[in-house]
């Protein structure tokens, strides 16, 4: 439930930072005329992205288990990939995410209303599809057959549009940059869970060989269905009893990508950015 809410909240909380900027900036600016097709676009994005998540759902229970196992074994690892590279992306340009906003905005701005729709559209939809999908990987990943994982995903969607509205009200401030580097560094150990898992899927569609060669078996002393058990499943996606090459691809995954995530942002190159990257529709 924790992993699934964390995954929701940073990926809404990028998106609702995204709408409070575009409508703070229109609104600043005296062009509240544009708001509509900024609206139209951000809700075309919601929709595409729960009808993404809906067909990912719904679709999948039509396969033969193999099919399901190859499809959410496949998905789990592009969700991976994309995760990781968002991480990485924000942790990047966190800094000046509000001045590349503006930039966009004003060429949209001149080149009138399907632009301005696209804008928010593009904006928001990245977003939108990376939550349906990441978040349809560690639901599937997570599953214990209790509704917990998708309340987790509805109290962390709930949670980013909460702080979105704050921040556009401006009684909310946050540096944004150690917010997404803290978040980002859980989403990669959630991430390494998930890939694990969605390896074992692909091993259980014998796309990938080993699935009887276990690493090791601690079920006696972490029972699945205990509280801890559930507890370390819904948090890490924690199997007790992994095959070798699950525990080999979460560790060559995990410990590369947490070290290069964590090591310290070149000085020269932030030097010239702000220092506290807060967002407030005051400014």
């Amino acid at each position: 439930m924790f992993s699934n809410y964390l995954i929701s909240l940073r990926e809404g909380l990028e998106a609702s930072l995204v709408v409070c900027i575009l409508i703070a900036y229109l609104v600043k600016t005296g062009r509240r005329d544009a708001l509509r097709p900024i609206w139209i676009g951000i809700g075309i994005a919601v929709a595409i992205a729960m009808g993404f998540g809906c067909a990912l759902e719904f679709g999948s229970q039509e396969l033969t288990f193999e099919a399901q196992e190859a499809l959410g074994g496949s998905l789990s690892i592009l969700s991976v990939g994309l995760v990781t590279w968002m991480v990485f992306w924000m942790r990047r340009t966190a800094r000046h995410l509000r001045s590349e906003l503006h930039g966009r905005l004003d060429a949209a701005l001149a080149m009138g209303t399907g632009a301005l729709v696209a804008t928010a559209f593009l904006a928001v939809g990245r977003e939108g599809l990376e939550t349906a999908l990441f978040v349809w990987a560690s639901v599937h990943a997570a599953s214990d057959g209790t509704p917990r994982p998708l309340i987790g995903v509805a109290l962390g969607l709930a949670t980013a549009v909460l702080l979105g509205w704050l921040f556009y009200r401006g009684a909310l401030k946050i540096n944004l940059a150690r917010f997404f580097t803290w978040t980002g560094g859980m989403l990669v150990v959630v991430a390494a869970g998930v890939l694990a898992y969605g390896v074992h899927d692909l091993q259980e569609a014998n796309w990938i060989p080993g699935i009887r060669d276990l690493a090791f078996d601690i079920s006696d002393a972490i029972p699945p269905d205990s509280w801890y058990g559930a507890l370390l499943k819904g948090v890490l996606n924690f199997q007790p009893d992994p095959t070798i090459v699950q525990v080999t691809v979460w560790l060559l995954y995990l410990i590369p990508t947490l070290t290069l995530f964590l090591r310290p942002s070149n000085p020269t190159k932030n030097a010239p950015q702000p220092t506290r990257p807060d967002i407030t529709t005051a400014q």
